[in-house]
């Protein structure tokens, strides 16, 4: 019987100060893994390593990185193996998008390179950072936070792009690096309200101003809500221990529904979708 355990299988989660981040690191801990966690500001990031330490099994070690500079990145994997002697599990959780406009013709260059900055290249030198280290070890895994975004058209030109990069990146690592026992896999996330996210949905209206955006985003949900970021990480640990030991190169859509289906609202217009049904409806 395999044990959903991070015993003996020291993780790096990048971007772990606060959010998805650090519901993966927590859950990790709570696994029982060594966990070094990074942000960009070391004094974000100490005291949630020092509060995650005191309330799970794990250990967790805090490290200032910003995910876009190289040296910063190796010092980042230089102490995770000082502290745990390797590396077996990355969570490639660092980026986002301040993007002011969400189309193609209002994004400048500036702004779509640093998008890819953010969100690809950053992935690309972690990985890259990481691999030697995770083939020594034996092998390990790769869980790199994507989005829905990368996989239809929806907005935010520079942001989507890099996700949808995300995708090829971690195929080819999965395909080249398999035969030295390294998996790398995509979550690709929905909405996920986080404490950011809400505030952000429930104080913007929607185009008309006939309501908020976050009701009418809830619309696009079949499940009528949005992500939590506990999901995320219950996903995330799947990913990283030995009960996906057979599962790399793929893309783990975490939406909702999202992705599978027009507007609810849409649907049970068209074909009356929320009738409920009873056992008698096929007489």
């Amino acid at each position: 019987m395999v044990e959903l355990s991070l015993r003996d299988r020291p993780a790096i989660v990048t971007g772990a100060s606060r959010g998805i981040g650090r519901e993966i690191a927590a859950r990790f801990a709570e696994a029982g893994g060594e966990v070094a966690i990074c942000s960009q500001s070391y004094e974000d990031v100490e005291p949630v390593a020092e509060e995650l330490t005191a309330a799970h099994p794990g250990r967790v070690v805090p490290v200032e990185c910003d995910v876009t500079e190289r040296d910063q990145i190796r010092n980042l994997v230089d102490t995770a193996l000082d502290e745990f002697g390797e590396i077996r599990v990355l969570v490639n959780n660092a980026g986002g998008s301040d993007e002011p406009s969400n189309t193609i013709h209002r994004c400048d260059e500036e702004t779509f390179e640093w998008m890819l900055d953010l969100n690809l290249k950053s992935q690309f030198m972690m990985s890259k950072e990481v691999l030697p280290a995770m083939v020594a070890a034996g092998g390990g895994s790769m869980v790199h936070m994507g989005s829905v975004n990368g996989l239809f058209g929806i907005g935010l030109s520079g942001y989507s792009e890099a996700k949808s990069g995300l995708l090829s990146m971690s195929r080819n690592l999965a395909a080249h690096y398999g035969q030295h026992g390294v998996r790398s896999n995509v979550i690709s996330a929905g909405t996920i309200e986080t404490a950011t996210r809400r505030d952000e949905m429930e104080n913007t209206e929607g185009r008309t101003g006939e309501s908020s955006a976050r009701e009418r985003w809830l619309d696009q949900y079949p499940l009528g809500r949005f992500g939590r970021p506990s999901e995320v990480a219950d996903t995330a640990l799947f990913l990283a221990s030995e009960f996906s030991s057979f599962i790399t190169g793929e893309n783990i859509v975490l939406d909702g529904g999202l992705t599978t289906s027009l507007p609810t609202s849409f649907i049970n217009e068209v074909y009356q979708t929320d009738d409920v049904p009873t056992r008698n409806d096929h007489e």
